[in-house]
């Protein structure tokens, strides 16, 4: 008796344990379409239904490929290399999330940031609605976007506290972006170099506190004869 074939096109999760727990992944051949810390495959199931207009049908397993690539991204042996498929998404969203994508582990942008970045910078309202409809958190890193004054902001995917987890996991120094917002600063800058930075920027980490220098806003940096890093462009 043949085996019957599986629809390349359908879409089919199975659960995978990571670091940060069991998650449930959604795929469409190859390429990831929908993540989840769901509390079991039901609850997963009903989530891919009302995100992606499909209820997937469960595998035992994930393919080999895919569950590595996830590993791999998750545990930070390698740069972003797990295919996505986004198609649920208007074309909008796709942009915020893929620019998203480019925020380095460790580090956070605000949603002010990823609006400026991909020219809509008056769309800030609409860019936190494309982070919150992200169907592939942890792998997409929205936990990465927050709040202009430097404050974590809410998590689509299990709230401030799994945002902070994620964070921390990631090595964000949580206590001093807090401490920061606390005292209005958005801008740390290098008396040496005279460039400012957003402060987990990784060249905004390696300045020595005797030389770092603090902004609360952009003009006031640049008033004083500071440029803006070319890596992580503050805004």
């Amino acid at each position: 008796m043949e085996t019957a074939k599986k629809d390349p096109n359908a879409i089919r999760y199975a659960p995978i344990s990571t670091p940060i727990g069991q998650l449930y992944v959604a795929y469409r051949g190859r390429a990831v379409c929908c993540v989840a810390l769901a509390s079991g495959a039901r609850d997963f199931e009903r989530a891919c239904a009302r995100g992606l207009g499909v209820r997937p049908k469960r595998d035992a397993r994930l393919p080999e490929g895919v569950a590595r690539q996830v590993i791999d991204h998750l545990t930070g042996k390698r740069s972003v290399s797990v295919a996505l498929d986004l198609f649920c998404l208007t074309p909008f969203q796709r942009r915020v999330l893929k620019k998203a994508l480019e925020i380095p582990a460790g580090e956070v942008r605000s949603y002010q940031w990823l609006a400026k970045e991909i020219g809509a910078e008056r769309a800030v309202r609409a860019v936190g609605t494309a982070l919150a409809r992200n169907p592939i958190p942890f792998l997409i890193p929205c936990h990465r976007v927050v709040r202009t004054n430097g404050r974590i902001g809410q998590y689509s995917a299990g709230g401030p506290s799994m945002k902070a987890k994620l964070l921390a996991f990631e090595g964000v120094d949580l206590e001093g972006l807090a401490h920061l917002a606390t005292r209005r600063i958005r801008f740390v800058g290098s008396s040496v170099s005279r460039v400012f930075c957003l402060p987990t920027c990784h060249s905004a980490r390696r300045i020595p506190e005797l030389r770092a220098v603090y902004f609360a806003t952009e003009r006031d940096a640049m008033r004083r004869g500071y440029r803006p890093c070319q890596t992580c462009r503050p805004v």
